[in-house]
């Protein structure tokens, strides 16, 4: 089984994305907008075997801040264009920690925190692409307090496991 770890933005932050994805992302239909913490990793566990481990990543953290500032690319490597997240403590402490205790191996690219609004598109089409939307000007900021488990369908579309709320519980 296929699974991840990410962050779902708020409705307004999606809405947004998502005006740019049903256009330019071919993944649009797969996935709502998200913050990838961990990229997609095979696991012929139970999921609910990652439960305690999550559980205890998220009592680390407290809720925190995601910054979005610009539209970004990651050309040359590719054609992808995304909203650039600020990195935070906490956001490189939670890839750390999801990548220390979850199978997947290392990482395959340094950690950008972003949310995908483009991809797989042409040079011509990424020079653009991006030429127009980088000059957005982009300032959102919101509260994460909860980070997903999601796995992938045989239809290949994503659908959430299970929430971990950031924060030791208050009881």
């Amino acid at each position: 089984m296929k699974c991840g770890i990410v962050i779902f933005p708020s409705k307004k932050l999606q809405d947004l994305a998502n005006s740019y994805r049903k256009r330019y992302d071919p993944h649009y239909a797969l996935i709502p907008p998200h913050l990838t913490l961990k990229a997609a990793f095979d696991t012929d566990y139970d999921l609910n075997q990652f439960t305690e481990k999550l559980n205890n990543i998220a009592e680390k953290y407290e809720p925190f801040i995601l910054k979005i500032r610009k539209v970004s690319s990651f050309e040359p490597i590719s054609h992808t264009i995304h909203f650039k997240a600020e990195k935070n403590a906490e956001l490189e402490g939670l890839n750390e920690d999801f990548y220390k205790e979850l199978p997947g191996g290392a990482p395959e690219h340094p950690f950008v925190p972003h949310i995908t609004i483009a991809q797989k598109l042409s040079n011509d089409e990424h020079s653009d692409v991006f030429g127009s939307l980088k000059m957005l000007g982009v300032a959102h900021e919101e509260l994460v307090d909860r980070f997903h488990l999601v796995y992938q369908l045989d239809n290949e579309s994503w659908t959430v496991h299970e929430t971990f709320r950031l924060g030791k519980d208050p009881q």
